[in-house]
C-alpha cells in the first residue's frame, strides 16, 4: 500500500468533534442531579411545611448559598478537569471561600451561643440522619456527573473524581434543603459537609477506575 493511500485510509469517516459536547453533556448531568435528588426529597422525606414562611426568610437563602457555590466551584473545576492538560483553575478558590464562610458563621454562632447550648446547636434535631441523607440523595448525580466525565478525556483521575463527587453531593443538599428544619450555621458546618464529604471521598477513590482512558 502506498503512504497516500495509507494516509488516505486512516484519515476517512473521521466525523468533527462537537465543540459544546462538554457543555452538553454537564447539563444533562446537573439537570438530572438536581431534579431526581428534588424528586426524591417531594416523594420519599417531603418538603418541610413552613418552607414558605422560612422562604422569605434571609438565613435559608444563606443555607441555600453554600451548597450554591459548592456546586458551581465544583462543576467549574470538574469541566475544566475533564479535558487533558487543564489546571483546576479558579473554582478552586469559591469553594474554600465556601467552606470558610460557613465555619466563620459557626464560630460567631457558638461565641455569642450560651455555653449550654452550643452543643445542641451543633447537633440540631437531625444530626442522626443528616449526612446519610445526603450521601443517599447524591447517588442519582453521582452517576450522572460520572457517565458526563466518561465521555470526556481527564488525566487527574482522583481530583477529577472528587470534584465529581462534591458537585454530585452539592446538588443533593440543595435538594435536601426543601425537607432540613436545621437553620443554624453550627449544623450545615458539621453534617451538610459530612455527607457532602462521602462523595467527594468516594469519587476520589473510584476516579482512577471509572475515568481511565
Amino acid at each position: 500500500m502506498k503512504t497516500d493511500d495509507f494516509i488516505g485510509m486512516l484519515a476517512s469517516g473521521i466525523t468533527p468533534v462537537d465543540r459544546h459536547a462538554l457543555a452538553k453533556r454537564f447539563s444533562v448531568a446537573v439537570l438530572a442531579g438536581l431534579v431526581v435528588a428534588t424528586l426524591l426529597v417531594t416523594i420519599i422525606l417531603g418538603v418541610r411545611p413552613d418552607l414558605a414562611t422560612v422562604a422569605t426568610t434571609p438565613i435559608f437563602w444563606a443555607k441555600i448559598a453554600f451548597p450554591l457555590s459548592l456546586m458551581i466551584g465544583a462543576l467549574s473545576v470538574v469541566t475544566r478537569l475533564a479535558r487533558p492538560g487543564v489546571t483546576p483553575g479558579t473554582g478552586s478558590l469559591l469553594i474554600g471561600a465556601a467552606v470558610a464562610a460557613v465555619w466563620a458563621g459557626t464560630l460567631y454562632v457558638l461565641m455569642t451561643a450560651v455555653p449550654d447550648t452550643r452543643v445542641a446547636i451543633i447537633l440540631g434535631k437531625t444530626w442522626r440522619v443528616c449526612a446519610m441523607n445526603i450521601t443517599l440523595l447524591s447517588i442519582p448525580g453521582f452517576i450522572a456527573v460520572f457517565w458526563a466525565l466518561r465521555g470526556m478525556a481527564p488525566t487527574r483521575l482522583s481530583l477529577t473524581g472528587a470534584c465529581g463527587g462534591l458537585l454530585a453531593s452539592a446538588m443533593a443538599t440543595i435538594a435536601y434543603c426543601l425537607h432540613c428544619p436545621e437553620m443554624e450555621a453550627p449544623f450545615w458546618g458539621a453534617w451538610y459537609l459530612l455527607g457532602m464529604l462521602v462523595p467527594t471521598a468516594l469519587g476520589a477513590l473510584l476516579g482512577p477506575r471509572w475515568l481511565r482512558w
